[in-house]
């Protein structure tokens, strides 16, 4: 018999730490090659675990809601058992143990014990309610931040918690000198930055926010729900949000897609929506205009030969999420439409891979769906814009002809593009617009697929 370590896998390149949500599996539980043993969650996607050996749960080392570096050993697996039935490793006094269960059993009930206590989120004292996800405690741990000064971080994640880039910016400040450490002693007094005041005001005032007057109901925010938030909040902090407006005569398009959608679901599989439409537009724009493909790394602006469109998508909770088409300029019409569909149906069936979802260099958002004109849309960081479609209207417009002037009824439609004006002027912003809406005017109605 051997013992199989069950590691948090690492869902993509950025992604460094999951949630557990759901455990299927408990300890003594037999498990098959590849069966779900768990649910976890990143900040992109959710994502099952499966088995990587048949066997019996030795231990489970987290528990539901617990933060997991990616590597770490989450659970155990013992392989090579002849018995379906084993019993459950966590035992709540020693003293119940029997003589006829092995001692290596025994030895390595403890190791899971002692590993997962080391890995649960610890407090300097009984008196403090600050929890710390393991990457953080292993960061402190690694560049020797005590407790004492752990407690005083202030913590810009989910409900004050230390992020990784809290204690990360904190060790900076102290190699460079322009933090002092904040360990003191029981006569000296704390000397506590404003910016911490005002954040623990902040704090203070939001956790006495605890009655309501009237009839209210309270909903608790769900997971993802607190990831957008958070991620809306942060792009608004970070970018100078400035949005462009104009509006474009998309008759020939429209009375292309109507005619040939059924020869084309027919031909493809596949149903031609806008978006692919809207997205071949996109893509030939930003190879006039790079700059608008870019992101912003301190004082070094990072221009992006990849061509990612990521697609707002809605899912059936009313959350949302965006995948990303990657070198979407390498991609014909029917390719477009086909991985738009593939990306839709996958996000909202929960199908996404989280690479799915990272590597995006501009996105779009269609605000028409849902019957909006237009929007003002948040960056979706670290890109620096974002475009959106308003709804396809029939309105009365004037016509300009050789013959002269004339009203006629068109199909218009709305387009707005929000940009971060620390890299793109309000000049580069508006001609990126206006040359979308001038590629969708001057589509080829007579074109193929």
């Amino acid at each position: 018999m051997a013992v199989v370590d069950l590691i948090m896998p690492k869902l993509g390149e950025s992604i460094m730490e999951a949630t557990v949500l759901k455990w299927h599996k408990q300890p003594g539980d037999t498990v098959q090659m590849d069966e779900t043993i768990l649910d976890i969650a990143t900040d992109k996607v959710d994502s099952e675990v499966p088995s990587t050996a048949a066997g019996v749960i030795e231990a489970i080392l987290f528990n539901v809601n617990d933060v997991v570096p990616v590597g770490t050993v989450i659970a155990k697996i013992r392989t090579g058992v002849a018995e379906t039935v084993a019993s459950k490793p966590v035992i709540s006094t020693p003293a119940k143990e029997t003589d006829s269960q092995p001692a290596q059993h025994a030895v390595v009930v403890e190791t899971a014990q002692l590993q997962t206590a080391n890995y649960k989120p610890q407090t300097s004292n009984g008196s403090s309610n600050h929890f710390y996800s393991p990457l953080v405690l292993n960061i402190a741990a690694s560049e020797g931040v005590s407790m004492s000064e752990l407690e005083n971080i202030p913590g810009t994640g989910n409900e004050g918690r230390v992020t990784k880039k809290d204690i990360l910016q904190f060790v900076s400040h102290r190699k460079s000198g322009g933090q002092r450490s904040e360990v003191r002693t029981m006569n000296e007094p704390m000397v506590i930055p404003v910016s911490r005041v005002e954040q623990q005001q902040q704090t203070n005032n939001n956790q006495q926010l605890t009655t309501y007057s009237g009839n209210v109901e309270i909903i608790e925010m769900d997971r993802m729900r607190k990831l957008i938030a958070d991620h809306m909040v942060r792009s608004k902090q970070t970018s100078p949000h400035v949005t462009s407006f104009t509006e474009a005569d998309v008759t020939n398009l429209v009375q292309w897609r109507d005619k040939v959608k059924k020869d084309f679901e027919k031909r493809e599989g596949s149903k031609i929506t806008f978006t692919p439409l809207f997205i071949e537009a996109i893509v030939r724009c930003i190879k006039k205009f790079p700059l608008i493909n870019c992101s912003l790394d301190g004082n070094n602006i990072i221009i992006k030969k990849d061509i990612n469109i990521g697609m707002a998508t809605a899912l059936p909770s009313g959350n949302l999420i965006v995948p990303v088409i990657k070198n979407a300029d390498q991609l014909n019409l029917v390719g477009l439409t086909k991985q738009v569909n593939n990306l839709a149906d996958a996000a909202r069936n929960g199908k996404l891979k989280a690479d799915d979802t990272t590597g995006g260099t501009f996105t779009i958002t269609n605000v028409g769906t849902f019957g909006s004109l237009m929007g003002t849309p948040i960056i979706n960081q670290p890109q620096v814009a974002i475009l959106a479609v308003g709804a396809i209207k029939k309105r009365p417009v004037v016509i300009e002809t050789p013959a002269g002037d004339t009203i006629g009824i068109r199909h218009m439609m709305y387009l707005s593009m929000s940009y971060d004006h620390r890299i793109v002027d309000g000049s580069l912003g508006a001609t990126f617009l206006t040359a979308v809406a001038k590629e969708l005017e001057n589509f080829n109605p007579g074109r193929d697929f």
